[in-house]
């Protein structure tokens, strides 16, 4: 990959930093990613990288900061834009699973922070951004039932960790088999089976 390395702002240089990451994060543990390795895929010097970023800890929060803003600002478009509640739920799940094929590198660093045993700002952005996910969700979900779309009946918590844990499973299943594209392939049959859970009988 070829970066530019001159005549960069600082913003320029720290967004290009944050996508570099994401795609070495793609190709390894995100744990394993050292800031020599990132500097060399950026083509600049250790000292450079350091002078818009102190710590690599920092480094990964920026990651973090850029996931949270762009993934719920994805999700909810389309989600906005649906002609009902639970066609807002189907393009949610579908633009989930675009995001991680465009960015799979993206789940591989949330899982790892997420299995952190300490606290960290990185790892309170990803739960703020699951927080922010689940209150999609639930209001999605509570649309559904106002407009009689779904039953009034239904377990709004349980239908909501069904939900992510079908993402979460479809790319987990591709990242072990290495093929991402694999979340965009089996999105919509799976969701499909959901809804069919979730909607109100006639």
């Amino acid at each position: 990959m070829k970066t530019r390395t001159k005549y960069m702002t600082a913003e320029e240089r720290r967004s290009t930093t944050v996508q570099a990451v994401i795609a070495l994060a793609a190709q390894k543990n995100p744990s394993e990613i050292t800031t020599m390795a990132l500097a060399k895929k950026m083509r600049v010097t250790q000292g450079a990288l350091f002078k818009h970023f102190p710590t690599k800890d920092a480094i990964f929060k920026a990651v973090m900061q850029w996931v949270a803003e762009h993934f719920v600002a994805r999700l909810e478009k389309p989600a906005r834009e649906a002609t009902s509640a639970l066609a807002a739920m189907e393009a949610v799940f579908l633009e989930h699973a675009r995001f991680v094929v465009e960015h799979p590198g993206v789940p591989r660093m949330i899982f790892a922070e997420l299995q952190r045993g300490e606290k960290s700002s990185s790892k309170a952005i990803v739960e703020s951004l699951l927080q922010r996910y689940r209150a999609l969700l639930q209001r999605l979900i509570e649309q559904g039932k106002a407009r009689k779309e779904i039953p009034e009946t239904l377990d709004t918590a349980a239908a909501i960790t069904m939900f992510i844990g079908m993402i979460q499973g479809l790319v987990m299943q591709s990242l072990l088999a290495g093929d991402v594209a694999r979340v965009g392939r089996d999105a919509l049959k799976v969701f499909a089976i959901y809804q069919r859970g979730i909607r109100r009988k006639p």
